[in-house]
């Protein structure tokens, strides 16, 4: 398997074992949308709840230039030590929320 592939191998299976764990409702359903074609990749919230509209991303990664791209994390979990566990280098992993700026401190890539 190339490194592309393992690379949305990898995206797909922590948004899928999130979705499985997340708690939803018969109202409110976690949804996975998985673009391999332009390689975006979500988890998103959408239902109700009484009279209120729930929707709302969970996660969101971009695979861009062979790096993985974590977009958005709305969760307590480290998805980055995640990708590093599942043998991802930390210079395919960028923090896409944090600013090129910020970036240069992490130990992951800058862009």
């Amino acid at each position: 398997m190339d490194k592309l592939e393992q690379y949305r191998e990898f995206v797909k299976t922590i948004l899928t074992e999130h979705a499985q764990i997340s708690t939803t409702t018969d109202t409110v359903k976690a949804e996975l949308i998985f673009d391999q074609e332009n390689d975006h990749y979500q988890l998103a919230y959408v239902g109700w709840q009484g009279d209120k509209r729930v929707f709302g991303p969970v996660m969101h990664f971009d695979i861009q230039d062979g790096k993985i791209w974590i977009q958005y994390n709305g969760t307590e979990d480290s998805v980055a030590e995640k990708l590093v566990e599942m043998g991802v280098p930390i210079s395919d992993i960028v923090i896409g929320f944090h600013s090129s700026f910020k970036r240069q401190f992490n130990r992951y890539a800058v862009g």
